[in-house]
């Protein structure tokens, strides 16, 4: 019998992003590319806030976190992609599918849970500029930093340990290039009732309830910059926040993208796309859309360039 139909329980076969040979050179260098960028990126985000003093502020303090949850976002998936495509061969072991599972919940649900803190901290610093000091202080921003990792990690194991009182009989094809827990459920031929019900409550509770937390944020945070007197003043207000809302924007859009968009999120090419943006491209461009348009970030990162270069 062949080895593969002997260990199908043991092993899953991601298609990946396209089955035509001619694109894997091209897939593979946008992608290092992109993997290079991303890393480097969020550490320079990561070393200008740890050595600037002026950075040392809510608002960096949970930046830095979110560039760590971006770094391992985009690490949990793309090298593992990286490495199929370089060796042809697809297979993910079961156990390394169960480790992507795990890693890729936690810091989706981190960078969830963190935007919702940042747009907290955004609304405390222009509807209550003058009690912000108080409200923000560092007791509280290790408590909402702390928390958030507690919990998402909490949430991913949770996932992962319904996931292996799961039978798969095989085939055991991913039509995607990661191990996500839709397909995965999709593929077992043993009850999911559990898992859908676990899905369903915690999970749709701790996603939602980030995103209910910063869309309330914004609603106030748009009420206090329309009661400011002068235009200067709310193009100020509104500047705070353009990062952030590009970010949540970006995330949010595409992430909604594939859950939402078709009863069977993981069939379409267009699906695979969505998951890029959300997993690739947003890891990536939170860097630029956090220094390109803060003054402060822009001088810390010229001020460590010169530093490591000197």
């Amino acid at each position: 019998m062949n080895r593969r139909n002997q260990t199908s329980t043991y092993e899953f076969l991601l298609v990946g992003l396209s089955e035509y040979l001619e694109l894997q050179p091209l897939l593979f260098g946008l992608f290092l590319g992109m993997f290079l960028v991303t890393v480097v990126g969020n550490l320079l985000i990561i070393l200008a806030i740890g050595f600037d003093l002026r950075l040392h502020t809510p608002m960096y303090l949970f930046l830095a976190n979110l560039s760590i949850s971006d770094i391992g976002f985009i690490s949990t998936t793309v090298p593992k992609m990286l490495a199929n495509i370089s060796s042809g061969n697809k297979w993910i072991s079961y156990g390394a599918c169960l480790t992507q599972l795990y890693f890729f919940g936690l810091f989706a649900d981190l960078d969830n849970f963190l935007l919702a803190v940042m747009a907290f901290d955004r609304y405390v610093a222009i509807s209550h500029p003058l009690h912000y000091a108080v409200t923000m202080n560092s007791r509280r921003c290790a408590i909402l930093v702390a928390g958030s990792w507690v919990v998402t990690t909490f949430h991913a194991l949770v996932h992962t340990l319904l996931v292996t009182r799961l039978s798969f009989c095989g085939p055991n094809i991913i039509p995607h290039f990661f191990c996500d827990l839709a397909p995965l459920l999709e593929l077992a031929c043993s009850s999911t009732y559990v898992n859908d019900l676990v899905l369903i409550l915690v999970a749709g509770t701790l996603l939602i309830g980030p995103l209910v937390c910063i869309l309330t944020s914004y609603f106030y945070i748009v009420l206090a910059i329309l009661r400011i007197g002068s235009s200067k003043g709310k193009q100020k207000a509104f500047s705070n926040c353009t990062s952030h809302l590009s970010v949540v924007s970006l995330f949010y859009g595409t992430a909604i993208g594939v859950y939402l968009s078709s009863p069977t999120p993981y069939s379409g090419q267009k699906n695979k796309i969505f998951s890029i943006m959300y997993t690739t491209i947003t890891p990536m461009l939170n860097p630029f859309l956090y220094s390109l348009r803060n003054r402060d970030m822009k001088e810390a990162l010229g001020k460590l360039l010169r530093t490591k270069t000197a």
